[in-house]
């Protein structure tokens, strides 16, 4: 927090980024949440560069390795993105394909001689693995090249998901080895899926990594087209047990959408059940929920019409925009042959 102080009293527009494979349709942890997040450093003066992966989906096999889909996925991320409100006029969007020239490479190798392998496969939670063994002989480049791109790309902050962490602390720590300054990395929350979490014995950030919202799990995740019928069913489905905070992922939908970007929530039910009740802050609505006076159902059912509120702009453009269209047609075509 120090760190992060200082440099914004320091800088005026200090420059944070954020990476990101294009792999398969987006769901709203990629979408809604990045948005809010980016939206943030946006408003405090922060300029922000997006790193579009299509090299490192390829090293992780994403799309069958086939770079033309790769960028198509890339591109239909970007208009989420645009028809979800992202600003843009302070997003750069920067493909690592047209910019991993000899420099880079070079950093790469740099960072690959003063790095063990014991310490670079600690990494490998980043490409969403955690068998070392199953790494193919490209993946071991991939926590040299991430933490080059930081180096790269001149950021001072890193701004990614705490699934990220392990490698935002290798670039810190090698950062001053070769004559580098320091990321500042924030990591931001991982959004859990709909379905009931997996038993894990892990604790803290990889807890909770454990449990977030996969796209290949669809029952457990809302994506960003998703229909309204689809929605109210998948928030139907969800797990709410009764009076129970920890690991609840519709309150987490809450507390990290919801009133994100509303400033009251009102959850809806019949007179005879009570009828209508407005919280205008998080912490009053868990509350509310830890004391029994909302019942699972109407959290999940209230909670689904604001999300619904949410996509229907999303919707809207891949509707009537004529190349958000075609973009969403490939990719969900994608999905059914690969």
């Amino acid at each position: 927090e120090d760190e992060l102080r200082q440099l914004l009293e320091d800088k005026e527009h200090p420059i944070a980024y954020d990476g990101f494979e294009p792999s398969g349709r987006i769901h709203i942890a990629q979408g809604l949440l990045r948005v809010i997040n980016v939206n943030k450093l946006t408003k405090a003066g922060i300029k922000f560069k997006f790193w579009v992966a299509d090299w490192f989906a390829l090293m992780n096999n994403k799309m069958g390795g086939d770079l033309e889909k790769i960028r198509t996925v890339g591109e239909y991320f970007i208009e989420v993105w645009k028809a979800s409100g992202m600003d843009l006029e302070n997003v750069e969007f920067l493909w690592a394909s047209e910019h991993m020239n000899q420099d880079y490479w070079l950093q790469v190798v740099k960072i690959g001689t003063i790095s063990s392998v014991t310490r670079i496969t600690r990494c490998a939670q980043i490409m969403g693995r955690s068998d070392v063994e199953s790494l193919s002989a490209a993946q071991i480049f991939y926590p040299c090249m991430q933490a080059t791109d930081i180096f790269h790309l001149g950021i001072d902050i890193a701004q990614l998901g705490m699934d990220q962490r392990k490698v935002n602390m290798l670039a810190r720590e090698i950062a001053p080895k070769i004559g580098k300054k320091k990321p500042i990395a924030i990591h931001h929350h991982m959004l859990m899926g709909l379905t009931p979490p997996k038993d894990t014995e892990a604790t803290g950030a990889d807890a909770a990594i454990a449990k977030k919202m996969s796209k290949s799990i669809p029952a457990s995740s809302i994506y960003m087209t998703d229909t309204k019928e689809v929605i109210l069913n998948k928030f139907k489905k969800a797990y709410c047990p009764e009076a129970q905070v920890e690991d609840n992922p519709v309150l987490e939908y809450c507390r990290y959408i919801v009133f994100e970007k509303v400033s009251e929530f009102t959850i809806e039910r019949p007179e005879k059940f009570g009828g209508n009740s407005t919280y205008k802050s998080y912490e009053d609505l868990e509350k509310a929920f830890l004391a029994k006076e909302i019942h699972p159902a109407d959290l999940k059912m209230s909670t689904a019409k604001y999300i619904d509120s949410f996509l229907e702009p999303v919707r809207e453009h891949f509707i009537t925009n004529e190349r958000a269209k075609a973009l969403l047609e490939k990719v969900e075509s994608y999905q059914t042959t690969r």
